[in-house]
């Protein structure tokens, strides 16, 4: 296996499984403990990871759509099956960047709706849909991340409102706190949830506390978490505190 090519899989294995072992990235690569070794130097002078005892862990930061899309695919399925039982025919539901949203939109198919979404993949899924009426939000447009971002963005949700905001995240921190990894996104995500009567966050088992650098809102800017596992139990009693409603994929969380 060229070396460019491990490179890329331990940065997928760390980015989506956390932390790893040499032994562990050995094995599952099919290489010596010694070049896996040898790759987390390099990756580290890249500035890609950092080395810890026994392996590494990834660092934060942006993550290309199409990396992100191919992680935790049927958690992220049964997330958006909840999500999109919630939204009734003739509503509008505004639909955040991210893969999570992109498997929520899949879900749409048929119904009566009216979608309002930045994220590119979303537009181009619903596209061809004649019963959703679909309004793509303006901006500058990030290739790799498929998504519209800037001014142009936060003034058109200005003069838009949706029932539901289905949002996405990098990490939710203890307090609650719904973090960002991609500082240009958290203007439009904080627009968004202006623009919307009900605010719900979408966040996987890995986004407990997940990444991120930048705050998008604390826990009273949400009415539900949708996850597909409880979350643990301080940030549960943060969300309960600010009357958020926690629902696990398949059933409400008592």
């Amino acid at each position: 296996m060229l070396a460019e090519r491990r490179h890329q899989l331990i940065l997928r294995a760390l980015r989506s499984g956390g932390p790893a072992a040499v032994t562990d990235l050995s094995e599952q690569l099919g290489v010596s403990p010694a070049t896996i070794r040898r790759d987390l130097v390099k990756l580290e002078e890249d500035g890609l990871l950092t080395r810890v005892h026994g392996g590494a862990r990834a660092e934060e930061g942006d993550q290309p759509f199409a990396e992100v899309a191919e992680v935790r695919v049927a958690e992220k399925d049964a997330i958006a099956a909840r999500a999109a039982a919630m939204v009734q025919d003739g509503q509008s539901v505004l639909l955040d960047i991210g893969t999570t949203a992109y498997r929520l939109a899949r879900q749409l198919h048929g119904r009566r709706l009216t979608v309002i979404t930045s994220n590119l993949v979303v537009y181009e899924e619903l596209a061809d849909d004649e019963g959703i009426e679909l309004v793509l939000l303006g901006g500058m447009v990030r290739r790799e991340y498929r998504s519209l971002v800037g001014f142009l963005t936060e003034d058109n949700l200005r003069q838009l409102h949706a029932d539901w905001l289905f949002l996405g995240t990098s990490g939710v921190r203890p307090g609650g706190q719904v973090m960002d990894t991609t500082v240009v996104e958290v203007p439009v995500k904080r627009a968004m949830i202006k623009a919307s009567d009900k605010v719900v966050l979408l966040a996987d088992a890995a986004k407990f506390p997940g990444t991120g650098m930048a705050k998008v809102c604390g826990p009273e800017d949400l009415d539900v978490v949708v996850t597909n596992a409880p979350a643990d139990p301080a940030t549960r009693s943060s969300l309960e505190e600010a009357g958020v409603e926690v629902v696990l994929a398949g059933k409400v969380q008592a």
